[in-house]
């Protein structure tokens, strides 16, 4: 430094510069360090490297230091302050970002580590770029106490700003706890590493205090308790780098900003191509299941379907995957999992998917195989009504274009859920297997018919032609057809081709909601 007639020259300054520089890039102790490479972890430098496109990235706020005085940091005050942020591309496309370095003040955050979270929150907002965050640290930093807490309430305050304007990806890569949780939580996608990452608001130690119970971080908060129980992870991967990967593969989806069309990929998948195998896929047997997966990777380009909380209510699937080069999303029951019903869990992540869509212009390309919503007093005391209603609010309220297509069951009040015409699908199809109805034959011939089938002498033969006589009648497409609640009856072969047409149809498609502050949803 320029003290006491030390040379004050460009290349001296040059040299301080350089110095300066290289301890912010090495400002974790040589223990800590160490430590996060023992538990299989890189370094938050190392986790940017691999994600953005080579020589891409771009630091900002490399100097900052802590500020905070008098609380026993003031011989500890290293550069960056525990979290490095700035920009660069992924597949040539801009992107805002910031990582918590472990090896830091363990990660935790303060004013100065807030702040800079904060300015490259802002920045991305205005550039219209996602932000990734990459979170692995301690919480709040209790040494700086209610400064920290301000801090944190801002990035939430950020969060729910940039919500449906820019996409925003979490990437939990070891601790989050506390405060720290609800900007994940606020965010479009949290991503998390199986055996590494925890999330939790009140840790195992605090949980056993309090309540006597005990439980491991990895019960409580791993990643497979929040792919699989709480619903909290979207994508779970072995290790980081995979995680990483799977993070640039959901962004080659995604569009920049809300202003933006998807990104198009012209494959070598042709949209003429048929899918026969698809007449098959329904079995003769109403209560049969089959995997509505095979009928996705037989219409999607090159089978290719990144799926959306893959391990959670998987009685609904959805994901993104393409159609003549176009960015879909897709929702479709899954009859392989509770006969595809609707409930709790399944509406809630359908919702949130539907409305990721509409935020983002996705088309919307729903399958429909779906015998109702989950009976029993679980479902109900827990809310099906409420938490059912946050799907159909979802599909009420998107102005992307909608295709349905019925494959087999669609009764009931879940039919119409499922993105049906009356609630705003633009095209509606279905395949001859399809049974349009109020309930299945049988629960419909039991209350229809209930005293002419107490009184009958041979009831059960009865209630069969009974059963063959109404699913003649009523459980066929055509009834729909000939009122023009479905616009077409398909052959299964035809999927593809129908859906790329439709898309090509609906792609100019504009539609504007009533003026208002936003709607009441269903919490």
């Amino acid at each position: 430094m320029a003290e006491n007639g030390t040379s004050n020259t460009m290349p001296s300054r040059l040299n301080e510069l350089l110095e300066r520089r290289s301890e912010a890039r090495s400002a974790g102790t040589d223990r800590a360090i160490a430590a996060q490479s023992q538990k299989g972890k890189l370094l938050a430098r190392e986790r940017i490297d691999y994600l953005l496109d080579e020589g891409s990235f771009h630091e900002i706020d490399m100097l900052v230091r802590h500020r905070a005085h008098g609380v026993g940091l003031d011989d500890n005050r290293p550069y960056t302050d525990g979290v490095v942020t700035g920009h660069g591309t992924i597949d040539g496309r801009k992107v805002c970002i910031y990582a918590q370095d472990f090896t830091v003040f363990g990660g935790s955050l303060g004013e100065a580590h807030a702040a800079k979270i904060q300015k490259i929150q802002d920045m991305a907002l205005k550039m219209g770029v996602p932000i990734i965050g990459l979170s692995d640290g301690g919480g709040a930093r209790i040494q700086e106490g209610v400064a920290a807490l301000n801090g944190f309430g801002g990035i939430f305050y950020r969060n729910a700003r940039a919500s449906g304007v820019i996409p925003q990806i979490s990437i939990i890569l070891g601790p989050s706890a506390g405060g720290a949780v609800y900007s994940p939580a606020l965010t479009d996608f949290i991503f998390m590493v199986q055996g590494t990452s925890h999330m939790f608001i009140t840790g195992p130690d605090v949980v056993k205090t309090v309540t006597g119970e005990e439980v491991s971080s990895e019960q409580l908060g791993g990643a497979m308790t929040h792919a699989t129980r709480s619903g909290v992870a979207a994508f779970v991967a072995a290790d980081e780098r995979s995680c990483l990967d799977d993070v640039r593969f959901l962004l080659s989806f995604l569009p920049s900003n809300n202003l933006e069309e998807p990104p198009g990929v012209l494959g070598s998948d042709p949209v003429t191509r048929s899918t026969p195998e698809l007449r098959n896929l329904v079995p003769a047997r109403p209560n049969q299941p089959y995997d509505v997966k095979a009928l996705i990777s037989a219409v999607v380009d090159d089978g290719e379907y990144l799926e959306y909380f893959p391990f959670f209510a998987a009685n609904l699937t959805c994901g993104f995957a393409r159609i003549g080069g176009r960015v879909v999303g897709i929702v479709a029951n899954q009859p392989q999992v509770l006969a595809g019903v609707l409930d709790i869990d399944s509406s809630e992540k359908g919702g949130r998917f539907v409305r990721t869509c509409d935020a983002f212009n996705i088309p919307l390309v729903t399958f429909v195989d779906v015998p109702g919503f989950m009976p029993g007093t679980d479902q109900e005391y827990g809310g099906i009504i409420r938490h059912g209603a946050k799907l159909l609010y979802a599909y009420c309220e998107a102005t992307v274009p909608r295709i349905q297509v019925i494959t087999r069951k669609a009764y009931g009040g879940a039919y119409l859920v499922m993105d049906s015409k009356s609630i705003g699908s633009d095209l509606c199809f279905a395949w001859p297997s399809a049974e349009l109805a109020v309930m299945g034959p049988e629960g419909a011939v039991e209350i229809v018919h209930r005293r002419e089938l107490a009184s009958a002498e041979d009831a059960p033969a009865r209630r069969a032609e009974l059963v063959a006589e109404y699913t003649e009648r009523f459980t066929n497409p055509y009834v729909a057809a000939e009122r023009g609640y479905i616009d077409d009856v398909i052959d299964p072969a035809e999927t593809r081709q129908v859906l790329a047409a439709s898309l090509d149809l609906l792609i100019t498609k504009r539609e504007d909601l009533p003026r208002r502050k936003h709607g009441n949803m269903p919490l």
